[in-house]
């Protein structure tokens, strides 16, 4: 038999594992030592899996035990029990290390109130030192035993306030954005983070810069009691409640990662607060998996060396005796949470990409309300910019060009639906307007190379398609079937249509060469105001929409041919903002929709995969 390499002139690579993004692709959560004495809400503290400290916490319900001084000490295979605190309470902030720790605040059984008591562990014995101003429980804690910051927790109501320790002292600082209680904590005294906590549980996450805090992406789960470690800007957050979850995220500076999960789901367990990314550890707890009060201890470990993966790999994984490429596979994406609009509405417009994307106008009912708002995604957070001259809504498909050259055309509103505005990254400006009304059409392009795509006119569908050269609009070959509400998907020489009202719900799909247009497969389900976008006539993804009856969460993929079903919405939509008609189907984010005036905000995901291919 010939050789792959006297046939193509190159070697296939053998590896005895798949190829992975980052060290934090490859981490897994395994098994360590049980805690001798079960229990939650406790304090850790540790550098590694090799040097760690559990201290406090509380017993199962009924086990007639006070709140616990036990302290435990981890060599990386077994708890030894060391010296005892002071003051046995539950759910404490903590920090530092195996040989230099800090335990604060807590809940304490008598008499049964918040403390604010702090001690120091010296490697031997734990010492009562000066206490924090504020006596709480369940709070967010960064940094060591000689500079640390306590943030949000309990007393009799929710807190915000944020105390930091100089080795001596505490003192008053400024608060969190978002009062909360049972978060995480991660990073140092002047550079942390806070994820989630509870009343009511949320998704906010505020980074803190040694002055004040600021709210940044959310984390995909909503939850409370969860483990962290890291710094602010390369955290790992683990386990939790809301429900139960053994979920873990991974934050990179920007943007919150699902990874591998806890083998057992549990909240308040014990971490080491100064673990990394790559060796992080959750011990004790509590839930339904766990057990009342948990003794289970599980390790991650994200390896230091891996093979890289990249686009058009061939590889022979000689483990599991297969042949594999390198792909970006659009069929596995997802759709995963990013931080919300400004201001809720859809029926209005976007253009750009999942990670430089612009929104404006809009309208939500009720109450009813016609918007001028622009709005600029950065990967990571909002910034409102200016408006557009003239409110609108029903805007042509999501909108026409990118985050920087854009075009607002037709809808509702002031100037009726042939208006047109011009955005050139600062401010809009008026321009020329369509020959026809069109609301409610689909459209597609670039700021100087677009279509306009059929609409109702102004409450019956019509067929005609207007193109866009970069000052002036001209009528071009109508539409097989006219229809409003559809979207408009490529470019101004290489399009698709498709869906809309004619009226009833349509699943007609058109696709545009350049002089004509032609019917296609259809969607795989009927319905008008959906969303999306893609790269030519042979390349979209369309999403949401309203069915019969209802919203709709349906996502599916256009490659020239035929409509394929993959991973709904998070949240049903119909007439969102959104990435626009230029934009790739692997580059998506849906903002908004008109249904209750929304403003959640989902992002298409898209990853390299390594895909089993078969030789012959």
């Amino acid at each position: 038999m010939a050789k792959y390499s006297d046939i193509k002139g190159f070697t296939v690579q053998t590896l005895s594992t798949d190829t992975i993004a980052s060290a934090i692709d490859g981490g897994a959560w395994a098994s360590g030592g049980d805690l001798n004495t079960q229990r939650r809400g406790m304090g850790g503290a540790g550098t590694a899996n090799t040097a760690l400290l559990a201290s406090a916490g509380d017993s199962p319900p009924g086990s007639g035990g006070p709140f616990s001084v036990l302290n435990e000490q981890y060599n990386g295979t077994s708890w030894t029990e060391v010296a005892d605190l002071n003051l046995g309470r539950k759910f404490v902030g903590d920090g530092g290390t195996q040989t230099a720790a800090i335990i604060y605040g807590g809940r304490k059984q008598t008499p049964a109130t918040e403390s604010n008591d702090t001690e120091i562990w010296n490697g031997s014995g734990w010492t009562e030192v000066n206490n924090l101003n504020e006596a709480k429980q369940l709070v967010g804690s960064a940094g060591t035993s000689t500079a640390n910051l306590c943030f949000g927790g309990a007393d009799t109501g929710t807190l915000a306030t944020t105390e930091s320790w100089d080795g001596t002292n505490w003192t008053e600082v400024n608060d969190l954005n978002t009062a909360r209680y049972n978060l995480a904590g991660t990073g140092t005294s002047t550079a942390a983070l806070a994820t989630p906590g509870g009343n009511p549980i949320v998704t906010a996450t505020e980074s803190w810069d040694g002055t004040s805090w600021t709210e940044i992406a959310d984390l995909n789960t909503a939850r409370q009691g969860l483990g962290a470690s890291g710094s602010y800007t390369d955290s790992l957050v683990y386990g939790g409640e809301s429900p139960i979850t053994g979920k873990t995220e991974f934050w990179n500076g920007s943007t919150w990662t699902e990874v591998a999960d806890l083998s057992i789901g549990r909240e308040t367990g014990g971490t080491g607060r100064q673990l990394s990314t790559s060796e992080a550890v959750f011990f004790g707890g509590d839930g339904p998996g766990a057990g009342p009060r948990a003794v289970a201890t599980e390790e991650w470990d994200a390896p230091s060396t891996f093979n890289q993966i990249q686009e058009g790999q061939l590889y022979f994984n000689s483990t599991t005796n297969t042949f594999k490429e390198t792909i970006t596979d659009t069929p596995a994406g997802s759709w995963s949470s990013q931080t919300n609009i400004n201001t809720a509405r859809g029926i209005g417009a976007g253009a750009g990409t999942s990670t430089n994307n612009l929104i404006y106008g809009g309208f939500t009912a009720p109450p009813s309300a016609l918007y001028t708002n622009t709005e600029l995604w950065n990967g990571s957070s909002w910034t409102e910019l200016n408006d557009l001259n003239q409110p609108a809504d029903y805007q042509s498909g999501l909108g026409i060009g990118t985050a920087t050259a854009a075009i607002s055309t037709g809808g509702e509103g002031p100037g009726s639906g042939t208006r047109n505005e011009i955005w050139n990254g600062s401010s809009w400006s008026e321009s020329t307007g369509t020959n026809s009304n069109h609301k409610k059409a689909g459209g597609c392009g670039s700021s100087t190379s677009a279509l306009n795509i059929s609409s109702d006119n102004p409450v019956s569908p019509n067929e005609i398609v207007e193109e866009w050269n970069g000052s002036a609009w001209t009528e071009i070959a109508d539409v097989n079937t006219g229809r409003g509400d559809g979207n408009g998907s490529g470019t101004s020489t290489s399009a698709i249509f498709c869906g809309g009202e004619e009226p009833g719900n349509s699943a007609k799909t058109e696709s545009w060469n350049g002089t004509s247009w032609t019917e296609v497969n259809d969607l795989n389900s009927a319905r008008y105001a959906l969303s999306g976008g893609g790269a030519s006539n042979s390349d979209a993804l369309v999403w949401g929409g309203r069915e019969s009856p209802g919203v709709s969460a349906k996502n599916e993929l256009w490659n020239g041919t035929s409509w394929t079903e993959l991973n709904d919405l998070g949240t049903a939509r119909q007439n969102a903002l959104g990435t626009g008609g230029i934009s790739s189907s692997t580059s998506q984010l849906a903002a908004g929709g008109y249904n209750a005036g929304t403003n959640a905000v989902e992002e298409f995901v898209v990853d390299l995969t390594n895909k089993t291919i078969t030789a012959s």
